[in-house]
């Protein structure tokens, strides 16, 4: 399986390649040269799979610079009962009827990072020992995804992480959970400003391919493919779950900041899963909602992406988006640099809105959207609680209101929890009058000591700070 830069760079690389590397050499994202086609036969076969056997039989179709053996070693390895709780691993509940909820967020942070960063994490270590080398981790959070590669990398041999992350923008759950840590091998960046300064800052510093050679930048945000894979598997134990049969089809409602969770769906279908929709749910900062209703992706500057109740989704600049468009336009690269580097690069937008590709998002795609408010997370929480007896943290609520406007009748709608309660407890006092429960580990976490500089959101200034603490 090779892999190609949705950009045009001429160079095909193999995965654990790409495993350490992030970006492409031109800026633009890996994708596999084609997408492995998954028959009714290999479907059947995979329907009685524990998780660990069939996130080896997926990966298997993806990775073949890893030995089976070991590849199917690190996948036993990582999902265990004793990491994420359950046999399932992602256990699947009808809420009501047709509505389901497929967990995601029993893993070591509660939230669905967990599912990716943990395999991450193994791979990482597998392939640095391989190779007697090191990984300098750079990444961007919005509240997830730094504690969950944080607790997946802490320790391990190899690897250091420096996690950007806009200062006082997550909740003091999240930030306790990343600033607790006392890793030697973790270092905490607070950047002045918004989600999408730290993720600028990430894709600056991986496009000065002197500085990401000498000191050997590594990434384990959503555009690192190796990621995005593993969330690939997910879908399938979902659907396996959802139907006795493989010929349903099972939609999914997906809370989206970044693209990335959804984008595995998009994977999942292009190899045959039988999806009928991919629902893309966002909360106020609705940039996603506005390109399939519109035709239009606008990102927005920091004054004007909303600081909201579900922080994860405060994102206004999508990096996985590209993945998706670069399969939308055909995959040709020399349309998808118009898009992303000249339109985009120049005036902040584009416009498909006119292009035949646009109406195939949501026909031959399937994707729609849906849009969420303050308001609407309250009620939705309010009414889960009320009707269910079910606690949901705000961005499931973002996707339970979106699912329940894109139902279709005789198909199941699974809706993708991403975190627990507990993670923003008080949107949750704010909807019904009290705490969500919180697992005993993390009893008294917003006391702990600290661990955490601030820095401007400037990438010269994080290439100062990584530099410093790698020598």
């Amino acid at each position: 399986m090779n892999y190609l830069s949705t950009r045009g760079h001429p160079d095909r690389k193999r995965f654990c390649e790409i495993l350490l590397e992030g970006l492409a050499p031109d800026g633009g994202l890996y994708l596999p040269e084609q997408y492995p086609q998954i028959d009714t036969a290999t479907l059947a076969k995979w329907r009685k799979l524990p998780y660990a056997e069939l996130a080896f039989e997926i990966l298997s179709l993806y990775i073949d610079d890893i030995p089976p053996a070991d590849l199917k070693a690190i996948c036993a390895k990582t999902y265990t009962a004793e990491v994420f709780g359950t046999d399932e691993i992602v256990p699947l509940r009808e809420l009501e009827d047709g509505v389901y909820l497929e967990a995601l967020s029993n893993g070591p942070t509660l939230a669905f990072k967990d599912m990716a960063m943990q395999l991450l994490g193994n791979l990482f270590e597998y392939e640095l020992a391989r190779r007697g080398a090191e990984l300098n981790i750079l990444g961007a959070t919005s509240g997830d995804t730094g504690s969950a590669a944080e607790y997946a990398m802490r320790g391990k041999k190899g690897v250091r992480v420096f996690m950007t992350s806009p200062d006082g923008r997550m909740s003091p759950f999240q930030q306790a959970q990343m600033f607790s840590l006392q890793d030697a091998n973790i270092h905490n960046i607070a950047i002045t400003g918004v989600f999408d300064d730290c993720q600028d800052i990430v894709k600056a510093v991986s496009n000065d391919l002197a500085f990401k050679r000498k000191y050997r930048i590594g990434t384990v945000n959503s555009i690192n493919w190796a990621r995005l894979l593993a969330q690939v598997v997910y879908y399938f134990a979902g659907y396996f779950q959802a139907t006795a049969s493989n010929d349903k089809p099972v939609s999914f409602t997906v809370p989206s900041g970044n693209f990335g969770n959804v984008c595995a769906g998009h994977v999942a279908r292009m190899m045959g899963l039988p999806i009928h929709t991919l629902v893309v749910a966002t909360n106020e900062n609705d940039v996603l909602d506005e390109f399939f209703r519109t035709g239009v992706y606008r990102v927005r500057g920091a004054v004007d992406t909303h600081e909201t109740s579900s922080p994860s989704m405060d994102i206004s600049k999508a990096s996985n988006f590209e993945r998706f468009v670069f399969d939308l336009v055909g995959r040709d690269p020399a349309r998808l640099r118009k898009l992303f580097v000249d339109d985009l690069g120049l005036n902040g937008s584009f416009d498909l809105s006119a292009d035949p590709a646009f109406a195939q998002a949501a026909g031959r795609f399937g994707f729609r959207s849906g849009r969420s408010t303050h308001a609407d997370r309250l009620a939705t929480i309010r009414d889960t609680d009320k009707r269910f007896a079910t606690l949901v943290d705000p961005h499931t609520a973002d996707g339970l209101k979106a699912a329940r406007e894109q139902l279709t009748p005789g198909v199941p709608m699974v809706v993708l929890e991403t975190a627990l309660p507990i993670k923003f407890a008080a949107t949750l006092v704010e909807a019904l009058g009290e705490e969500p429960a919180r697992p005993k580990k993390f009893e008294g976490i917003e006391a702990l000591p600290k661990r955490v500089v601030k820095l401007p959101a400037d990438a010269e200034a994080v290439k100062a700070y990584i530099a410093e603490h790698c020598d």
